[in-house]
């Protein structure tokens, strides 16, 4: 079946945290790039993240597929595979093996960058390997401009995967979305400090004529 992105016209998805007008202005990323076709034994979701930085600033760390450990709990350590003919290039196709935290029903994680849209800020990655519970998992995620006073950005993220054997759709949802909205709330303070610190850094004096 199709997993709708948000919810009927007009209606703001339940727990997705934005007011309407918001929402409305996030429509067509949400339709773009946000809904999946949901097969029997799997689930989806969407979440949403207000920023208050630069869409410019919060893109520059969700875009690091080589380092998400910036902003995402629970990893260790990330390394990409090698591949001699991208080089240092983050490019769609690129490996990286994720090493997780003691304490999860996880400890190592292969994952493929499946979309890196600097123009458009868009974001994906599937999980293709590893001892981890989460087969067939994919995400989008999106930094959005939010029209409004002050400076506001929105990251949706959403994925979909597939439910486990002895989990239900609930708990498999409630897993993944808990570690997701975690990984958002950090994002927020990391790209709001660095924002800050730019905007109070002092620029290099002018050259003497």
């Amino acid at each position: 079946m199709d997993q709708q992105g948000g919810g009927a016209d007009g209606e703001v998805p339940a727990g997705l945290g934005l007011t309407a007008p918001e929402y409305e202005q996030l429509r067509s990323t949400v339709e773009a790039h946000h809904r999946y076709a949901v097969g029997a034994g799997q689930c989806s979701s969407l979440l949403a993240q207000r920023i208050h930085a630069p869409p410019s600033a919060v893109w520059a760390i969700v875009r690091r597929f080589d380092c998400p450990q910036v902003y995402k709990h629970f990893i260790r350590s990330c390394a990409l595979r090698p591949d001699p003919d991208a080089g240092d290039a983050l490019r769609p196709g690129r490996l990286r093996e994720v090493s997780v935290i003691s304490g999860l029903p996880a400890s190592t994680s292969t994952e493929r960058l499946d979309l890196l849209d600097d123009t458009s800020r868009v974001f994906g990655f599937s999980i293709t390997g590893g001892e981890h519970r989460l087969r067939n998992y994919r995400s989008v995620t999106t930094v959005n401009e939010l029209a409004g006073p002050g400076i506001c950005t929105v990251v949706l993220e959403s994925y979909v995967v597939d439910v486990p054997d002895g989990n239900t759709e609930d708990d498999t949802r409630l897993f993944a979305d808990t570690v997701i909205r975690l990984n958002l709330q950090k994002l927020k303070s990391v790209a709001e400090a660095n924002a800050a610190a730019a905007a109070n850094s002092v620029p290099p004096p002018e050259p003497a004529e």
